[in-house]
């Protein structure tokens, strides 16, 4: 017991619906790291890439996990609610690519030249892969405020959340634009590189604001105007490079419409071009959500953590 006559730990970190979905995260992360290690196998870029988030995500959660069962958070200069439910929407995200990742370039239906062991430890991999997005999804659902109420946690808001899937998608851009896009040979398309590049500081400065407890920071508007104001410049930013970039990549004036027939796969930059090209479309729209969704925040901001939901 502390001195407050509260007990040590939180019986909530295990015994709610929250605490389970966190040891789902933890049991599946863990099979999933012991069967690619053990038999599985990953190699090349994608395979350290699908390695890499499985390890992630499981290294934070079981210290999210560890500080929530101790009262530990609370020694933490940040806003805990905030700071688990970013991190379980971000896990979502990252956990989803690897489950379409790793089976694209690992899965095969004929067994491998290593028998058809490592075949099925890849399926169940990819299986376990799945139902760990899933444990994230659910946990992102438990945390998150229904429309129209008054919260602190800004994070656990579709405009909050928004804000996560909008820095992963600009991640997704930034990769396709060092994979041989080209981007620099025209003025227009450097616009749009810094039209990305700005959106995506800005968005990332807001989620590292609201985590660190310090939405009072930016003294000259409120933050939920603030909030707006971006998401309305970043709309505006958006679709202006989203029109630009698709005219100076696929008008035959400057590019072409159709993958040329002597492009590699793998290694094509209009491929990459496509890719912005979507990508910047999906971005305006979660954009455009966002802004319409922000209209129905109410914040109160807090320097502290708000008690954690169950």
């Amino acid at each position: 017991m502390d001195s407050q006559g509260g007990p040590y730990l939180n019986k909530s970190a295990v015994c709610s619906p929250l605490g389970a979905a966190r040891l789902s995260q933890l049991a599946l992360g863990c099979a999933v790291v012991a069967m690619v290690t053990h038999s599985a196998g990953y190699s090349g870029s994608y395979g350290v890439f699908c390695m890499a988030v499985w390890c992630l995500c499981f290294a934070v959660t079981t210290l999210v996990f560890f500080l929530d069962a101790t009262h530990l958070y609370s020694c933490l200069r940040v806003s805990w609610d905030n700071l688990t439910v970013a991190f379980a929407a971000l896990a979502t995200l990252m956990y989803v690519t690897a489950s379409v990742v790793y089976p694209l370039y690992f899965v095969r239906t004929e067994c491998p030249y290593a028998g058809c062991e490592v075949r099925d430890f890849r399926i169940a991999v990819s299986v376990c892969s799945i139902a760990g997005s899933l444990a994230y999804g659910a946990e992102v659902v438990l945390s998150r405020a229904r429309p129209g109420h008054t919260v602190v946690g800004y994070m656990a808001t579709v405009s909050g959340l928004l804000k996560v899937v909008q820095g992963f998608v600009a991640c997704i851009i930034f990769g396709a634009l060092a994979n041989g896009s080209e981007y620099y040979r025209f003025a227009a398309t450097i616009f749009c590189v810094v039209v990305y590049a700005l959106c995506f500081a800005l968005t990332t400065l807001v989620v590292v604001l609201t985590v660190c407890g310090r939405t009072t920071a930016v003294r000259f508007l409120p933050f939920e105007r603030f909030v707006v104001v971006y998401t309305l410049l970043a709309v505006l930013l958006y679709l202006s490079a989203s029109v630009i970039w698709t005219v100076f990549c696929f008008d035959t004036k400057y590019g072409s419409p159709w993958r040329p027939a002597s492009c590699p796969r793998g290694k094509c930059p209009w491929d990459s071009k496509v890719v912005v090209a979507v990508f910047s479309f999906v971005n305006l729209g979660l954009y455009v959500t966002d802004l319409i969704y922000s209209q129905r925040i109410r914040f109160v901001s807090s320097q502290t953590s708000a008690r954690p939901r169950v």
